[in-house]
């Protein structure tokens, strides 16, 4: 290979104040705060490194790149690219794993004490001037319930997973992981997918979205949840059934939800989730969760080693 060329194509994805490593050997630089599908192919048209973090790469894109030797997904999932035509024609391809297994359960046990003690409940209610007409040196429109005691049920035992339990654990909640969703008989140390329905007062999703998950929690399965109980998602947005969720919070099935994911990214006027932004049992951030600043710099550490690792003829963190 000639003087390695290395394209960024959506460097805003990565916060200016976070600095990318150097990479330690000769190459061409180039970088893109935002690549529109129509500039993908002109934009990569020299390059033998593509990094990105959502910019599709799909059949169509790569079969007019034939420079292209790696892709350098900066981060975990990496569905917009097309492994398969990768793997057929020999174009490597590595992504970023357990850079926010800190940041992650973090927010979502910072969610959990959010809505198990309806902050964002009262903090409405003040605005609307509720405190100055109760005359009281306190009031109580809203069920504060404890964290510690509570059982929080985990959709998926992966890293982050497995992180936010011994995190939950402690600050004195019990935890439980739910078998996959019609798996007989559990393995040891699961419980029924149902039976976690039931019994969780927080369950959060840190499945991977696929043909079996999509919707993985429903009308139905709101329906098995406790009226007290409160659902985070912080994995994808198509476990959970948007719309359902909201009828669930209007009508007092759950007691409330936290979100970080959406179905689409960004949710445009269409997601029902930003219709139900006036409840106070509704908690939305903007897939920020994996974000904190040290879960990002470990991010692009690990993502420009494996460009190094790459054109050293070692393989990291290799997809393809």
């Amino acid at each position: 290979m000639s003087l390695p060329t290395v394209i960024f194509l959506d460097r805003a994805t990565i916060p200016t104040h976070i600095e990318l490593p150097h990479l330690p050997f000769e190459h061409q630089w180039v970088e893109y705060d935002f690549t529109s599908p129509e500039q993908v192919v002109e934009r990569l048209k020299d390059a033998h490194v593509a990094i990105t973090n959502k910019v599709v790469l799909d059949q169509q894109v790569l079969s007019q790149l034939p420079d292209l030797k790696l892709i350098a997904v900066s981060a975990t999932g990496f569905n917009n690219v097309d492994v398969e035509f990768c793997r057929e024609h020999k174009i490597a391809v590595t992504n970023v794993q357990g850079y926010s297994t800190r940041s992650v359960p973090e927010h979502v046990i910072a969610m959990t004490y959010a809505l198990k003690r309806n902050l964002f409940g009262y903090h409405q209610d003040i605005a609307k001037g509720e405190w100055q007409r109760n005359k009281q040196f306190c009031f109580f429109s809203h069920p504060i319930t404890d964290v510690a005691g509570s059982t929080l049920g985990i959709v998926g035992s992966g890293a982050l997973g497995q992180a936010t339990a011994t995190l939950a654990k402690a600050i004195g909640m019990q935890v439980i992981f739910a078998e996959r969703k019609g798996a007989q008989p559990c393995r040891d140390g699961f419980v029924p997918f149902e039976q976690v329905l039931k019994m969780s007062d927080v369950l959060t999703l840190h499945c991977p979205l696929n043909e079996q998950t999509h919707n993985l929690i429903g009308k139905q399965e709101l329906a098995m949840m406790k009226p007290s109980a409160i659902l985070i998602n912080a994995g994808r947005g198509g476990l959970v059934d948007e719309t359902a969720l909201v009828a669930a919070l209007r009508q007092g099935v759950i007691a409330g939800a936290g979100v970080d994911v959406f179905t689409q990214e960004p949710a445009d006027i269409n997601n029902p989730l930003l219709d139900a932004m006036d409840l106070p049992n509704l908690l939305l951030t903007p897939h920020v969760a994996w974000g904190s600043d040290s879960s990002i710099q470990s991010l692009v550490d690990i993502l420009m080693d494996n460009v190094t690792a790459f054109i050293e003829g070692r393989e990291q963190n290799r997809v393809v």
